[in-house]
């Protein structure tokens, strides 16, 4: 008796979970990424170091060439510092433009659910 397909076996058990999650409504699409606020908080870091390192080092050469003193190393990496936090307030204002976008798609009816709790309290209980 011959051992089974290797590449057989996996179509059949990729069939198998594909049935699985269609029968349970597991299936999720994967055109967009959704990230969490901590890979957000680190991408603004990361782009502020990033100005900061640039600037310094554009400083450090030109400083190096020039044979001035530290006077462009500390003016490239104030711009740095600068270039950084322009691209992260770019970063948060479309984050928050994306956090807009999907709460003008919530549906109204939770809005409104959770609005109506306390309709009729004015005494502030």
């Amino acid at each position: 008796m011959s051992a089974p397909d290797p590449k057989r076996q996996m179509q059949d058990l990729e069939a198998r979970i594909n049935a699985y999650k269609k029968a349970t409504g597991q299936v999720k699409p994967h055109q967009e990424e959704h990230y969490s606020q901590a890979n957000m908080a680190w991408r603004m870091v990361t782009e502020m170091v990033a100005g900061l390192g640039i600037g310094f080092g554009i400083g450090y050469g030109l400083d190096w060439l020039l044979g001035t003193g530290p006077w462009l190393m500390v003016i490239f990496a104030l711009l740095g510092i600068a270039a950084g936090i322009k691209v992260m307030l770019r970063t948060a204002k479309e984050l928050q433009a994306k956090q807009e976008l999907n709460e003008a798609d919530a549906p109204e009816a939770d809005k409104g659910a959770a609005g109506g709790a306390n309709e009729g309290n004015t005494h502030g209980d």
